[in-house]
């Protein structure tokens, strides 16, 4: 069943907002009507432009995804959001051969999907007692297709992209919207230090996507050209399993005969 969101008045929580896509999506929002953005940055004082271009409708508050004491202060300073979006991300240029891969994958895991799951924990209360609200992960193309050059992001986001769809499954049960994002190419420092100068499209397609798709009720975005051409392949597989309401160990019916599925006994 689609939760359908839309983002006019409402008070929303938005991490790495700084700069980029977190960025765009914060300026997005207030151009769709958002009452109020809490502009969730390491460092208080680069949230400093958004102030001054958005006045008191943008409201600086200290997030840092690898300490969670900060996601922890600033749940309890925002108790009035009703839209989070985890954007927030790192990426570093590993193989799985390299001597830092190691290293590397550790780092991405902490920020990408730990710190994925202690948004998710600190804020689904929140959500809750707020009507339900929506709750908005940035993944990526790279969650569904590894690129050798940056593997070890590529699993890290593999590994968000799964606890996103287990956070649809949990939080839908109490009202709140989850959608996952999938940019491939996007015009940000990230994409510069991944090599993708040349063919990186522009954020604006990430933040006017996500007020779109969550208006729409939509769990699954890919937003510029590339993202599009992976969901267009993907999109079935997402529709019959990943969004289907599929019970561990059930029986088939004729109709799942019917749609071909293979249930193994075990």
């Amino acid at each position: 069943m689609k939760m359908t969101y839309d983002v006019q008045g409402k008070t929303a929580l938005v991490t790495g907002s700084n700069r980029g896509i977190g960025k765009e999506i914060v300026d997005s929002f207030l151009q769709h009507g958002a009452a109020k953005v809490y502009a969730a940055v390491r460092n208080l004082n680069s949230a400093a432009g958004l102030v001054e271009q958005h006045g008191d409708k943008v409201v600086p508050i200290q997030i840092d995804l690898g300490r969670p004491e900060t996601i922890t202060a600033a749940a309890a300073t925002a108790k009035d959001a009703q839209i989070v979006v985890n954007n927030a991300g790192v990426l570093r240029n590993s193989t799985p051969l390299a001597a830092d891969a190691i290293d590397s994958l550790d780092f991405e895991m902490k920020i990408n999907v730990f710190g994925l799951m202690q948004m998710a924990q600190a804020f689904a209360p929140i959500l809750e007692a707020n009507g339900g609200g929506a709750l908005v992960q940035l993944n990526s193309a790279a969650s569904m297709k590894c690129f050798a050059n940056f593997a070890t992001y590529s699993a890290s986001k593999a590994a968000a992209y799964s606890i996103t769809q287990a956070l649809r499954e949990l939080l839908g049960q109490q009202g709140t919207a989850v959608l996952s994002v999938h940019p491939g190419p996007i015009a940000t420092a990230m994409a510069d230090a991944a090599g993708l100068t040349e063919i990186a499209e522009p954020p604006s397609l990430v933040a006017e996507g996500i007020v779109a798709a969550l208006k729409a009720g939509d769990f699954h975005l890919f937003p510029d050209s590339m993202a599009k051409q992976v969901g267009s392949v993907y999109r079935s597989f997402a529709e019959n399993i990943v969004e289907a309401d599929l019970t561990e160990g059930q029986k088939p019916t004729e109709k799942d005969h019917q749609k071909k599925w293979r249930y193994e006994e075990v």
